[in-house]
């Protein structure tokens, strides 16, 4: 009888190379279908500018991104629906949103709609008030900076 057996230690060997085959096969498969699922769900980021130059296809979220434009807030008469521009230094785009809208949502101020285009007009699902970096809450407005300090240390 010759009955060749591996010794152990090839046997392990061969066992960890394909046991560590089979985790990187796993691993680049769920890259793979995690980078496929995410693109369909991304939600891209536009200035009004790109988005004039290049709209993205109709349907698609994305975000638009700019200032507010001055005296371009209009109320429907629903009451709930607003029209207005966003803009850059290049291109302004229509926008329409139904729903209440963010505290800090004021003409001239930064503003990122999320959405979809509708022909020329971006139809907002959801708006994104910014604030400069001057922001102060209402409560501390009136307050000097001693008086602003010594309100924070206290409240920690």
């Amino acid at each position: 009888m010759n009955t060749q057996t591996k010794p152990p230690m090839i046997k392990a060997k061969h066992q960890r190379l394909v046991l560590i085959v089979f985790a990187v096969a796993a691993l680049i498969g769920a890259g793979l279908l995690a980078a496929y699922a995410l693109s369909k769900q991304a939600a891209y980021f536009y200035l009004p500018s790109e988005l004039v130059a290049k709209p993205p296809e109709a349907g698609r979220a994305v975000r638009l991104g700019g200032m507010v434009e001055k005296g371009s807030i209009k109320t429907q008469p629903d009451g709930v629906t607003i029209n207005f521009f966003v803009k850059d230094d290049k291109a302004r785009v229509p926008v329409r949103f139904s729903g209440i809208t963010p505290d800090l949502f004021v003409e001239g101020s930064g503003v990122v709609a999320e959405g979809r285009m509708e022909g020329t007009t971006f139809v907002a699902d959801n708006l994104l008030a910014k604030h400069d970096e001057k922001y102060v809450p209402r409560e501390m407005k009136n307050m000097s900076t001693a008086e602003a300090k010594a309100v924070i240390s206290e409240t920690k």
